[in-house]
């Protein structure tokens, strides 16, 4: 039950909730460079590891076998223990097992060490969603996701010219161990921070009611009236599938820029470490443009009074036929021409992504079922993690080339814009059985 806390009166409508995104995001910017970072070391700790492209994904897919399998789980836990215990414990464990990767040395320890941070990082992206569940009003509920989601790609992003410099000064080994202690400081500010809107102590009335009124998800608030589901009782409905396989497919472009990317610029394109760090950052950079203007922009539809469901499909549906244009990247001459496609990829991804991760709290019937429909369609999702690095390196190793992979990549992206438009239908708080 809420405490009753005397609050201040603030600035119109506050501005604590931006607050407390800007901290979800920084979370993210850590969690995923951690999980970058061994795909940006990998070409270069050839001294200590003698691997081939096949074993070289199977280690990067390892990651996400366990991430992938613990989503399900992690919904539950998220929804039951809330996003202020769930995300300390997490960053924790996963700031662990990326400052054991540096004790490494075999391909099987490397595995192991890549199962167990899938299991730390699996709790970040439905805690986030829960917490713009409950801190943000609907019309500023896709920005809000673009913001924390983006933590994700500059975490990609700044692991190029962070990782590549660490490793340059220190080796690889000493690069983990740092990183990891990075996550352990975020993970104290956490723990000291965050509280619910209705329990914190610096939240003014002002910001309180327009976040409620505003269609915030609050526990309790709506038990009421929302049909009585049980978690398995989601997998009935049309909307959760569709929300499933179209993630699924957005992953399939988004995990192949975490994964192999470096490799592909470096192998396929003669990039030295020196231009990796300067230049293969660009299409990271693009996209979290892309992922703000998406959110924001979606935002501004709905207040407007666009449907939710219009807005959506439009926005997931275009940023998807954007994304695309990554099956060209193999075709043209010069690096840079590449180095542009991909980024122009990236971005219609991210793009897209904004909006997806709104979905959670946008068809919840209930404030309870936030985090457990983020993390069914993160579970779908991250099926991509383990088939696209796998996929990617075994046809590399049997083609020679990046062009088929990218090909199917592209593929993919096409049936993502289909899902979205077709399969999937209203964008409404989930009733009765589609």
């Amino acid at each position: 039950m809420s405490r009753t806390i005397p609050r201040q009166r603030g600035t119109v409508h506050g501005r604590l909730r931006w607050y407390m995104i800007s901290f979800v995001f920084a979370g993210l910017v850590i969690n995923y460079l951690d999980r970058a970072s061994l795909g940006v070391a990998l070409p270069f700790m050839g001294e200590t590891f003698e691997l081939s492209k096949t074993e070289e994904g199977m280690i990067l897919a390892a990651f996400f076998w366990s991430y992938d399998f613990f989503q399900l789980a992690a919904g539950w836990v998220v929804d039951r223990y809330g996003p202020r215990r769930t995300f300390t414990f997490a960053a924790v464990w996963w700031s662990v097992f990326t400052s054991l990767t540096a004790l490494a040395s075999s391909f099987a320890t490397l595995f192991g060490v890549r199962l167990l941070l899938g299991v730390g990082e699996s709790p970040a992206a439905t805690t986030s969603a829960k917490v713009v569940g409950r801190w943000f009003p609907r019309h500023e509920r896709a920005f809000a996701t673009g913001i924390w989601d983006s933590g994700s790609r500059v975490g990609g992003v700044i692991a190029l010219p962070i990782v590549t410099a660490l490793i340059a000064w220190l080796g690889w080994r000493w690069t983990f161990a740092v990183i990891g202690v990075i996550g352990l400081l975020w993970a104290y500010g956490w723990w000291k921070t965050y509280r619910d809107p209705q329990e914190h102590p610096r939240i003014s009335e002002d910001e309180l009611t327009y976040i409620r009124e505003g269609g915030a998800r609050w526990e309790g608030e709506e038990e009421g009236g929302a049909p009585a589901l049980r978690w398995r009782d989601l997998f009935r409905y049309r909307t959760i599938w569709a929300m499933m396989l179209g993630f699924f497919c957005l992953n399939m472009v988004v995990y192949f820029f975490l994964t192999f990317f470096p490799t592909y610029l470096v192998e396929e394109r003669g990039f030295s470490l020196l231009k990796l760090g300067l230049f293969g950052a660009l299409p990271g950079l693009v996209a979290i443009a892309a992922e703000w203007l998406g959110g924001w922009t979606a935002d501004r539809r709905i207040k407007r009074g666009d449907s939710v469901t219009r807005v959506r499909k439009v926005f997931i549906s275009g940023g998807f036929l954007v994304s695309t244009v990554i099956g060209l990247a193999v075709w043209v001459p010069q690096a840079w021409m590449a180095l542009a496609l991909l980024s122009i990829a990236y971005a219609g991804s991210t793009f897209a992504a904004s909006n997806i991760w709104s979905l959670p709290a946008d068809v919840a019937p209930a404030e309870r079922h936030v985090a457990s429909i983020g993390g069914i369609q993160n579970f779908a999702s991250n099926f991509a993690g383990i088939i696209s690095p796998i996929m990617v390196g075994v046809l590399v190793d049997r083609t020679g080339s990046f062009l088929v992979p990218l090909m199917v990549i592209s593929a993919v992206a096409l049936l993502g814009a289909v899902t979205y438009a077709v399969v999937l239908k209203r964008v409404t708080p989930l009733g009765a059985p589609d």
